[in-house]
């Protein structure tokens, strides 16, 4: 090797610079370190060779002088007898590199050196060790083939030639002597310095040859291995002094050939010695080897085809096999055992007598598994791990000698380091344990004993302090270790054993669940790999699962669970693996099997847990179906699997309620589906938009009246299974988190910008993760204790501020802390009055008081959440009432509290009548009883609270609507901050709004518009139904049901109208001074005109669900379908407006029954639900009174004349120009005021009146977009009106008188308000009562209409369409002026009406009050 090629270590170019100063003796003090093993950088003698070796190379490199290296070997070989030796070694090993290299130029200067320090070395030295040429360049040798020859003779002579006097001067007498000098070996004087004694006067008195002797020494030696310490160890050593110690190795080795060759099998005896005399290193292992059959790479070669055929064995089973010629056979599939094996032998004999190193460095030479798969070795493996831990064993389990016998050695055996502390076992034990990994399982007794030494090790471990722990920190690895590639693997292979699957489960059950499930992934992903056995064990137990899930049904689980338990006890990895497989694509499997899984132990039940979870965390499953709008069934299976097995069983749900706060934080929201399942299995919480109005009513009550009559399951029986999962929430503290990260990921499935997902698939998730937000929500209510709530929940200001939670979510999760707050402080004002003995004011007061001083800081939070412009009109205290409030606080569902008790007294006859055992009837009597009295309490309680709720609204609703601005905007903030958010949160919360509108009504909160409400809440909602998902668009069907139901009990009766309406303040229509004292007379809405509003109403809800259903969107569709279907008890309560309705679901149902079949079953569900409601639609005749009363008209024309008034604000200045310019139109008026021009403007009015609902109730108008024009709704009105006209002059002509005194009276208050100083109004109000007369009658004639005279009707709309020359002939042109003008101030009602300083406001509440002709002013 060339000098600037090598690395120097030690030596380096530093030193030799300052080689006389500090070079030299540095490395002087580096040999002599070296030689005494103190040294750290050199850990062996070997490593002075290292350090001259690098001198040596510097002086050939000429960075040091050949007199400094004689100068430091002088030194050296002061401090050591043997440096000559060292040193000629390493001269000879770079003779060695220098001649491979065939470098003369440095073979010269090595040349040189030996010159120079052959006498330091010695002379003898160097003839021994360097080559021949070498020896003959420095002139040690004359010749070197002379050398050579004289080599070969000397060898000969020494190793070939042989004795032959020893042939014939041998006698018999000194191996009979022999025989018996080491046979009898009883003798208490008998050593090993006598025994060679012997021997020595045996072999010179009877010329025996030394090599026989040996061979009887050996012969001996296996006869009695007992005396090998004493005996035969020390005399071999000393007998190989007069011997070539190889010649003890070629000895063995014959030995072992003559079994080789015979049919009889190598003795255990033979082995032994040889195990015997390795470890004693009397022979070199290595040396011994090359004796011992098979070779290496035969060995090698069964290996690999073992390997080969236990991994397709395991492929198979992943396959399936289409040829039946393909099937497996039933021969089990085993590695080659060769008897004849004698290296096998050879290292089963060094592991039972202890030699663990050279039995370990046997196996290095192999495969690491290749030699413990053979059974012997594996089994006396498996004995020397149990006599090393055997002592800690018996300290930390605490057992008597009397009741297990401590495990001994025989007297030849080797006694390795034992184990006695758990910190022992990194050295002594481990390292054995995972050489035998599964192989552990042929030893179930160590298997134990190992599981009670860890179990009691993580119990002291976790007790410990940190300094302890991590003083143990190496031995807690290592155990953990041991159960990833020992116990679990080795639990693979023995069959059955439920009882030491227990015991491993006892050892980790105290790890935490990352740590138990990170063991099991490699256990079932990494250990199969590893071992060929447990390949085949794998198979063979994928086969027989794949046999037991063929024939499992519902009859035979009993039979199945139990084979199930069986395998599920050694491989439950794989055993859960196939079923998950099967349950994902067979979902009618999920009961079979849970059922099924019922003999498993704790351990398989926890690995069943990590099988789901890495099932849903599988990333080569797609989670959506191809059309990547709907959850992929495997998906929803395995979460209905989740939901079953997790309540069933006891099985810890850290793990998964981990995973799901894990994929919600990451953004996904798929795998709610599996909380939802979960939760609704183990609580019985079922979230449905299904649920029935007995269902809601019963959830409006107690906590008994929601068990019995709320849920779909019985929720009494989920009490354990609700507990489990309280406390798994609880401890890991996932309870909070979980509902913050629902609530911020509903509103983050709408603005994901990662991917692009389909309109509907957004929709779902959103109501997927809103409705398990409201399960959860409800499940942390009933299930946490209040205290443990308002422990674990920040504030409302923290959620909205900190964590970005929306304020319905806020308050949906704050809301039980304020009930407990108000309920604990009205508890303690009650105690202190109790010795007063106060009345039912006293308790309300009470109520008050305490529900004052807790919302009193939730209204200082709540004011951070929205802008100030908010509390204008809104105060902070009404908008807490509002949302800390549930139905449970302001109704009593009586009906449903008497419903209940009804089906108990059921049940108590039905049990009397039947015939069975008395105390089962007398169980089911009491329990029968016992629930009527709670209920009957419980609706007590219910109604006392709720009168103090009530007491409590009647004392705060006159600071609720505080309207500094106005009614309008007032209600337009109550809507948006209160109303919508909350109406479509849950079902409860839908009928919750409606109840609480009419509260207010009911309670004439000030400044509260019931009207207007009402009226904004039936206007326009097509933008709502837009935007609600399929969930919400129900619960917003259902308050608008409930809405309309409160409507419809006013418009039945009028008594009940007036009772509920007549003198309250939300029906006021306009407050003006007109009494002659000056003061405030309120303008109530009558019950007629009620009646006419209720018209519009359904109206208005006709017209944008025919806009909704006509826009060929999916989510308008599907929603206003929902929405019909919710609000189908209360509308269309219209014959016309659901002919309109029902002709457009005709045309979905044709349209969409092969674009999109989701539409076409809820098209087809209505329209057959529709069908039986139509007995109970009204025509519209009955419905209201289409002619109403001139009193009526009157005293509408006055509300609106005076709600005008009121709304507009203008100046005096103003008020006087007006009056100037209704002076100067009063004779304009009067002129044009004719009975013809009556006649036609009567007609205009009310065919306008009914154009919209014509065009509806006929089907044929086009679908009303909210993107149309104005202009072409405008011309097509238009065009309606003169067909109307035409075809209904008999009816204009009989409503001339009422129109002549309509117009006189319209004519007669306008000169009272001029002669008064008012301002005239340009109203249209006396054309809406002409409206009104006409529609009733044309309605009525339209519903009369046959087909014929609808198609003269599109005739003509088509001749309308195209105007003609001559077509004003007919008529005089001012008549046709006058109509164009008044049909353009109807249709553009904008620039020409506008006022000055009026608001943007009013003019669209004017142009909202033209659009229906029986439009209120409030």
């Amino acid at each position: 090797m060339a000098a600037n090629s090598l690395h120097f270590q030690v030596v380096k170019l530093d030193l030799c610079k300052s080689w006389e100063k500090s070079g030299k003796a540095q490395i002087v003090s580096l040999c002599n370190e070296a030689l005494k093993h103190k040294h750290p950088m050199l850990k062996a003698e070997k490593d002075i060779r290292r350090i001259i070796y690098e001198v040596i190379h510097q002086v050939l490199s000429g960075k040091l002088k050949t007199e400094n290296f004689i100068a430091l070997l002088t030194t050296l070989k002061e401090s050591s007898e043997d440096m000559s030796s060292i040193i000629a070694d390493v001269l000879s090993m770079i003779d060695i590199e220098l001649g491979a290299l065939d470098d003369k130029k440095s073979k010269e200067k090595f040349i040189s050196l030996l010159s120079s320090c052959k006498d330091e070395v010695g002379v003898a030295l160097l003839k021994e060790r360097l080559d021949v040429e070498t020896l003959e360049s420095l002139k040690l040798i004359n010749s070197t083939k002379l050398f050579q020859q004289k080599y070969i003779k000397t060898k000969t002579r020494l190793f070939y030639k042989q004795q032959k006097f020893n042939l014939l001067r041998e006698e018999m007498e000194g191996y009979s002597k022999l025989a018996v000098e080491i046979g009898d070996l009883n003798g208490s004087r008998i050593t090993a310095v006598n025994v060679l004694e012997d021997i020595k006067s045996l072999i010179g008195c009877f010329n025996i040859d030394p090599n026989r002797v040996l061979d009887l020494i050996l012969e001996s030696f296996e006869c009695h291995p007992q005396f090998a310490k004493d005996l035969f160890i020390p005399l071999l050593e000393n007998y190989l002094i007069l011997c070539e110690r190889s010649t003890l190795c070629h000895l063995l080795g014959f030995k072992f050939a003559h079994y080789q060759n015979s049919s009889h099998k190598t003795p255990k005896s033979l082995y032994t010695v040889a195990a015997l005399l390795v470890h004693h290193n009397l022979i070199s292992l290595d040396d011994l080897m090359p004796h011992l059959i098979p070779g290496d790479d035969v060995l090698k070669d069964q290996w690999e085809k073992y390997v080969g055929i236990a991994t397709e064995e395991a492929r198979r089973t992943t396959v399936m096999l289409l040829n039946p010629s393909e099937k497996k056979d039933d021969k089990d599939v085993k590695i080659d055992a060769d008897p004849s094996n004698q290296k096998l032998g050879l290292c089963e004999a060094l592991l039972r007598i202890g030699d663990w190193e050279d039995a370990e460095q046997m196996m290095e030479k192999f495969t690491f598994d290749h030699m413990i798969s053979h059974k012997p070795i594996a089994t006396a493996l498996c004995g020397l791990v149990s006599y090393v831990i055997d002592p800690l064993y018996r300290k930390m389990s605490g057992e008597t000698a009397g009741k297990s016998v401590p495990i001994q050695c025989e007297d030849h055996y080797i006694f390795p380091t034992r184990a006695n502390e758990c910190a022992d076992l990194p050295e002594a034990a481990f390292p054995m344990l995972y050489r035998l990994g599964c192989k552990v399982s042929l030893d179930p007794i160590l298997l134990i004993k190992i599981t009670r030494i860890g179990k009691s090790f993580f119990k002291e471990y976790a007790s410990a302090s940190e300094t302890d722990q991590e003083k143990l920190k190496s031995v807690y690895g290592g155990f953990l270790g041991i159960v990833s590639s020992v116990l679990l693997p080795s639990l693979s292979l023995v069959l059955s054993n439920a009882y030491l699957s227990e015991e491993i489960w006892q050892m980790i059950a105290d790890l935490p669940y990352q740590t138990r499930y990170r063991l099991y992934g490699e256990w079932k992903n990494e250990s199969y790999k590893k071992h060929p056995e447990l390949l085949l064990a794998k198979a063979q137990i994928v086969d027989k699962t794949k046999y037991i899930m063929r024939r499992l049904t519902k009859e035979n689980v009993k039979q199945t669970g139990r084979q199930m338990g069986k395998l599920s006890h050694s491989s439950p990895t794989i055993l859960f693996d196939y079923i998950l497989s099967q349950i994902q694509r067979y979902d009618n499997l999920i009961l079979p099997v849970v059922d099924a899984l019922k003999y498993l132990t704790n351990l398989t039940y926890d690995v069943l847990a990590f099988c789901i979870i890495e099932a849903l965390a599988n990333p080569q499953k797609e989670r959506m179906k191809h059309d990547d709008t709907n959850i992929s069934n495997w998906l929803q299976s395995l979460a209905c699997f989740c939901g079953a097995i997790f309540k069933k069983y006891p099985i810890e749900l850290s793990g998964l309620l981990q995973y799901v706060a894990n994929q919600l934080k990451a953004g996904k929201s798929l795998d709610l589906l599996i909380l939802k399942e979960v939760v609704q299995k183990m609580s019985g919480i079922e979230i449905s938009e299904e649920i029935t109005n007995d269902q809601l009513q019963a959830l409006s009550g107690g906590e008994i009246l929601k068990a019995e009559g709320g849920y779909f399951g019985q929720i009494r029986n989920t009490k354990k299974s609700s507990n489990r999962l309280k406390e798994a929430l609880l401890e890991q503290n996932l309870a909070l988190p979980l509902c913050l990260l629902m609530g911020q990921q509903r509103q983050g499935i709408v603005f994901n910008d990662e991917e692009e997902m389909h309109l509907k698939l957004v929709g779902k998730l959103t109501d997927q993760c809103h409705d398990t937000l409201v399960q959860f929500g409800n499940f942390l209510s009933i299930q946490l204790g209040t205290e443990e709530y308002v422990k674990r929940f920040p504030t409302i200001d923290i959620l909205a501020t900190q964590y970005h939670t929306p304020a319905d979510v806020a308050f949906f999760l704050s809301r039980p802390m304020y009930t407990h707050q108000i309920n604990t402080k009205y508890d303690e004002l009650r105690k202190q009055d109790r010795a007063k003995q106060k009345g039912s004011q006293d308790k309300s007061q009470r109520y008050i008081t305490a529900a004052d001083s807790v919302s009193h800081p939730i209204c200082s939070l709540v004011q951070t959440i929205h802008p100030e412009k908010i509390w204008i009109d809104l105060s902070p205290s009404f908008y807490t009432t509002f949302w800390s409030l549930t139905l449970y606080d302001i109704e009593v569902p009586t009906a449903a509290y008497e419903r209940e008790v009804n089906k108990l007294k059921q049940a108590m006859n039905n049990s009397e009548q039947e015939s069975s055992n008395d105390n089962r009837k007398r169980r089911e009597k009491e329990r029968c009883e016992n629930l009527i009295s709670k209920l009957k309490e419980e609706e007590r309680k219910q109604e006392e609270y709720w009168s103090r709720v009530r007491a409590r609204f009647k004392s705060e609703k006159d600071g609720w609507f505080l309207a500094k601005t106005t009614k309008n905007d007032t209600i337009t903030k109550f809507l948006q901050l209160c109303i919508f958010p909350r109406s479509v949160f849950s079902s409860l919360d839908a009928v919750y709004c409606a109840r609480f509108i009419h509260i207010l009504h009911l309670l004439k909160t000030p400044n509260f518009s019931t009207l207007l409400c009402f009226d904004r809440i039936f206007s326009d909602i097509s933008y709502t139904v837009a935007s609600l998902t399929e969930n919400e668009a129900s619960r917003y069907g259902r308050f608008l049901c409930t809405m309309l139901e409160i409507v419809h009990k006013w418009h039945a009766e009028k008594a009940v109208y007036d009772k509920d309406c007549g003198n309250f303040p939300g029906f006021v229509t306009v407050l003006r001074a007109s009494t002659a004292d000056g003061s405030s007379k309120a303008n109530q809405l009558d019950y007629e005109n009620f009646r006419h509003v209720c018209h519009k109403w359904q109206y208005k809800l006709t017209k944008a669900i025919v806009v909704c259903l006509e826009s060929k969107e999916f989510v308008q569709i599907r929603n206003a379908l929902m929405i019909l279907t919710k609000v189908l008890p209360q509308f269309p309560a219209i014959t016309s407006l659901a002919g309109a309705l029902e002709k457009r679901i005709d045309k979905i149902r044709t349209e969409e029954k092969e674009k999109r079949p989701d539409l076409f079953a809820l098209a087809m569900g209505y329209s057959g639900m529709l069908k039986m409601r139509k007995p109970h639609i009204l025509p519209e005749h009955l419905f209201h009174n289409k002619a109403p009363a001139s009193n009526d008209k009157q005293a509408t024309a006055r509300s609106t004349e005076s709600s005008e008034k009121s709304s507009s604000d203008k100046s005096s200045k103003e008020r006087a120009k007006s009056r100037e310019k209704s002076a100067k139109r009063k004779p304009e008026e009067r002129k044009e005021h004719t009975p013809k021009p009556k006649e036609a403007k009567t007609a205009n009015g009310n065919s306008r009146g009914t154009s919209k609902e014509k065009a509806l109730a006929a089907g044929d108008a086009k679908p009303q977009s909210r993107s149309s024009s104005k202009a072409a709704d405008d011309r097509r009105s238009m065009e309606l009106h003169k067909v109307s006209s035409h075809n209904d002059e008999k009816s204009e002509r009989r409503s001339n008188s009422v129109t002549h005194s309509s117009e006189r009276e319209h004519k007669r208050r306008k000169l009272e308000a001029a002669s008064q100083g008012k301002e005239p109004r340009v109203e249209r109000k006396p054309k809406d009562d002409r409206q009104r007369k006409s529609v009733g009658k044309e309605v009525v004639e339209e519903n009369g209409l046959d087909e014929q005279k609808s198609k003269k009707v599109k005739e003509r709309k088509r001749e309308l369409a195209s105007p003609r020359e001559g077509d004003g002939s007919k008529r005089p042109k001012t008549e046709g002026d006058r109509r164009s003008k008044e049909k353009s101030r109807r249709s553009d009602p904008g620039p020409v009406q506008r006022k000055e300083g009026e608001t943007r406001k009013e003019r669209s509440g004017k142009e909202a009050s033209r659009e229906y002709p029986f439009d209120v002013n409030v």
